[in-house]
């Protein structure tokens, strides 16, 4: 019965989720179509004709942002359901402590909240690798493939994001959490221009974000070569960075909620 809980949670996001899907659907379509447009056809166009194929792996522009704008917006919209919707649970509506009063744990709330938003993630980013495939940008199946990491990294990041936000009694610590850390590692995760093109000393930093692992995974696959460093090394890092955010995540749910 235990095991069971954590699809009850899963159960009630989904059904909560039945009242707000057209905007996110829409939102889900729309995103994708306009960055696609605007830095694949719009900027790309200008990055083709002044740089060598070479360093963008062989392809053009569009083929090789594509891949990696799965991963980082995957993991911008997981931190986005792990801040919010947790402060909402946790502090605004309290939802949470409701919740308690019947059979569900601390942890079982987290679980169900990750599963959440794995299945989020899957179902949008799914959408991303339509709508790329139809601009050219990867083969569906290829598309598909990269889709693993993407997802991956975001339920990661959904981790430590709902690990900050109920640790956190600020409210103005969500805003700031994106601004000075979510948005920075979207823009340098590597998914906008190769990161050998930072200053020398920058690119450790980057290369030693899970972000980072993720985009170089969905460009491999996407591409069907190699990425910068071994497999293995890249699939650590984003399976490390899910069971410490979990750990972590669960421990502050069992402290704030048990209190």
């Amino acid at each position: 019965m235990a095991r069971t809980i954590p699809l009850r949670v899963l159960e009630g996001h989904a059904r909560a989720y039945r009242h707000t899907w057209r905007g996110t659907t829409t939102s889900a379509v729309v995103t994708p179509v306009l960055f696609l447009a605007a830095m694949g056809l719009g900027l790309g166009t200008l990055v083709d004709a002044g740089s060598a194929s070479d360093e963008l792996g062989g392809g053009g522009y569009l083929t090789w942002l594509a891949p990696g704008l799965l991963a980082a917006s995957t993991m911008q919209n997981a931190a986005g359901d792990g801040t919010f919707p947790v402060a909402a649970g946790m502090r605004w509506m309290k939802t949470y402590q409701a919740a308690l009063n019947t059979p569900v744990r601390p942890r079982d709330l987290l679980v169900g909240h990750l599963l959440w938003a794995l299945l989020r993630a899957t179902l949008v980013g799914a959408v991303f690798v339509v709508v790329a495939a139809a601009f050219g940008a990867m083969p569906l199946h290829r598309g598909l493939l990269a889709l693993l990491p993407a997802v991956l990294l975001g339920v990661g990041v959904c981790a430590a994001t709902s690990a900050f936000t109920a640790a956190s009694d600020s409210d103005q610590a969500l805003s700031g959490v994106f601004r000075f850390v979510i948005v920075p590692l979207f823009l340098f995760s590597g998914a906008f221009f190769p990161v050998d093109q930072l200053p020398a000393a920058v690119q450790p930093v980057v290369v030693a974000i899970p972000v980072w692992h993720g985009v170089e995974l969905s460009r491999a696959l996407a591409s069907g070569t190699s990425p910068a460093l071994p497999w293995a090394v890249h699939v650590g890092v984003l399976l490390a960075l899910l069971v410490a955010g979990t750990a972590v995540a669960v421990a502050v749910f069992e402290r704030r909620l048990r209190r």
